[in-house]
């Protein structure tokens, strides 16, 4: 339940994927915002009414020990206002991130983040005094109290804290002191969106490209080699220009989840990360081992590429260019959506039944504009509305991948809010991209199999592998580093740009077969670490190459025609938030994530991708 914290996951956020739309698609999306409010001096009142409110909060104080009834009350009247306190706060989000130039919108947001953080100040005694309330008299309540039904899962959870629950004046210190240690996020975002000077360079063609983090991740996949080297070398040598202030606001992130995780009692931020999610450590262990134990497989892809480009010294900057040239058309909006709709097929006509009518609505922001967030996510978490989805679709595939990807987050979401009351709605991460890469491993096979060609084939196989390089391997490189800077922190030892460097660049090297002559890594482009927004998640990207595990596992049993699967795996999405997320995979359809052989289908299918390249380019000759 989202009662007593504020929770990232309401937007759930990839990388960017897009430069600027293209002239020739007339269709564009802007969503509307009056579901959630008519008009923005509704909004306001909405806002004093929830200041209004906050008066109210410590009449509750004290009263949760005296019956069922009164922790009735009290809850509910606290969930009724976080539930109202989201959508607003979501409303403003949205209208900022549509354009972040605009200085009343980042006030507005600024307000509505400030009057959160109240909340979360007037509410901290909350858990503590359920704490001392006791398990034997919880349980009794709500065994007495049918409208504490709602909140059974909640309290369960409360109590399993108690090790890391303080006193109220401390927790009362701990939620005053929230949005300050939100502070690095907001600096990253404001340096990498905002303020840094991004330079433009010339192409060989003659073409202008300006290196803004959209334009990079555009032009980073350009056809002439040259291109790319000067892509990369400009655009790390921006950020390397940062490297000692974005160093200094990433080891503030990391200081400040230390301090949390201390504060609290945990062993470390890792622990205190998984344990809020009641996932066991032994996932996270056994995705390195496994990922590391497959290196050689990616090593395997990193010279099928070389191959295919024609490159003998395979460099990071050959990356990302597709492996093969071909005229696959434009992929449009309203292409998008016919093409999402035919490959989602084997969720059957529950799920399309959702699809469609998301489809028929102003639920996204499809397009770049200036100022707009870059980037793509799905925010689901006014409960009373539907989702919104922001997308910056360049109409390329790689958009329909991203289109595909976040309609899956909006379904999921849907389910959720069917099944759930707002208390246990919200799903963790570590579902949530299940639901949403399980669309993009179905459309790849979709357009693997519609293909015309042999070219267009390999085109779609190479974008599959891709996939699996960068969620599975990519997100797991993550992973290690975000784990070794909070170990490097929680031993005493300092973070700069530098260093920060120096341990990203070893895994850089590491993972890409550096030392084996595989790829190599120019020390130039360690950097990377300070354009990485994930980083200040904490321990969020993890969850991304689970997903992509998690979701190979269903896809090979929907797609061998496991009917039983397909419907398991809705119950999971159904589910939302009841259970921890390791608890509702493998109660709703016996997946064990702590296990190797959890982690063999996506393996698997990383090798069938390669072998049916070969297999083409083997015929070719």
């Amino acid at each position: 339940m989202r009662i007593a914290t504020f929770i990232l996951s309401f937007l759930l956020v990839l990388p960017a994927l897009t430069a600027c739309a293209q002239e020739s698609e007339p269709e564009r999306y802007e969503w509307d915002l009056t579901d959630l409010y008519a008009s923005v001096d509704d909004w306001e009142a909405a806002f004093t009414d929830l200041q209004n409110r906050l008066q109210d909060v410590d009449d509750y104080r004290g009263t949760l020990g005296d019956s069922a009834q009164s922790m009735s009350d009290a809850l509910g009247f606290i969930s009724d206002s976080y539930k109202e306190l989201t959508r607003m706060y979501i409303y403003t989000n949205l209208r900022r991130d549509a354009d972040q130039r605009v200085a009343e919108e980042q006030t507005r947001f600024g307000r509505a983040m400030q009057l959160y953080t109240n909340w979360g100040e007037a509410t901290s005694w909350l858990n503590p005094e359920i704490l001392s309330v006791g398990t034997e008299t919880v349980n009794r309540y709500i065994d007495e109290e049918p409208a504490l039904a709602d909140f059974e899962f909640m309290l369960q959870d409360i109590l399993r804290m108690a090790p890391y629950t303080l006193d109220e004046r401390t927790e009362e210190i701990l939620a005053q002191a929230s949005m300050m240690m939100s502070s690095p996020q907001q600096i990253y975002q404001m340096y990498a969106n905002a303020d840094i000077p991004w330079p433009t360079v010339t192409l060989s063609d003659g073409e202008e490209a300006e290196l803004t983090q959209a334009g990079y991740t555009f032009y980073r996949g350009v056809e002439n080699r040259d291109d790319r080297k000067l892509v990369f070398d400009t655009f790390w040598d921006t950020w390397q220009q940062y490297a000692d202030g974005m160093g200094a606001t990433l080891a503030g992130e990391v200081q400040a989840n230390v301090f949390s995780a201390r504060a609290r009692n945990y062993d470390s931020v890792l622990q205190q990360n998984l344990f809020a999610d009641g996932l066991p450590p032994e996932i996270y262990t056994q995705l390195v081992a496994q990922v590391n134990d497959a290196l050689p497989i990616f090593h395997r892809y990193l010279e099928l590429r070389g191959r295919m480009l024609g490159v003998e010294d395979l460099r990071y900057y050959d990356i990302y260019p597709p492996l093969v040239e071909v005229e696959t058309g434009e992929f449009g909006i309203e292409r998008s959506k016919e093409i999402t709709l035919e490959a989602l097929r084997p969720f059957g006509d529950e799920y399309l039944g959702l699809l469609e009518e998301g489809l028929a609505q102003d639920w996204m922001h499809s397009h770049p504009q200036a100022g707009k967030r870059s980037g793509a996510y799905m925010s689901g978490g006014a409960y009373d509305v539907h989702p919104y989805i922001l997308l910056n679709h360049n109409d390329d595939y790689n958009s329909l991948s991203t289109f595909a990807h976040e309609w899956g987050h909006a379904v999921h979401t849907m389910l959720a809010k069917q099944d759930n009351p707002w208390e246990t709605a919200d799903y963790s991460t570590f579902t949530a991209e299940m639901a949403s890469t399980i669309n993009e491993i179905l459309l790849e096979e979709y357009m693997i199999a519609n293909a015309q060609t042999d070219e267009e084939r390999l085109y779609y196989l190479g974008n599959a592998l891709e996939s699996i390089r960068g969620t599975f391997y990519r997100q797991t490189m993550f992973a290690e580093f975000e784990l070794e800077i909070h170990e490097t922190v929680e031993s005493g030892e300092p973070l700069t740009g530098s260093s920060l460097s120096e341990i990203y660049g070893d895994l850089l090297k590491r993972y890409h077969g550096h030392d084996e002559g595989v790829l190599t890594i120019d020390d130039a482009y360690a950097v990377e670490w300070a354009y990485i927004p994930h980083f200040y998640l904490d321990f969020y990207v993890f969850q991304y190459a689970t997903s992509i595990t998690g979701a190979a596992w269903f896809a090979e049993k929907f797609l061998a025609g496991d009917v039983q699967v397909r419907d398991d795996f809705l119950d999971v999405l159904r589910a939302g938030g009841s259970d921890y997320p390791h608890n509702i995979l493998l109660n709703e359809a016996g997946l064990d994530m702590t296990q190797a052989e959890a982690y063999e289908p996506v393996i698997r299918r990383m090798v069938s991708l390669m072998d049916r390249i070969e297999a083409i380019l083997d015929a070719q000759g």
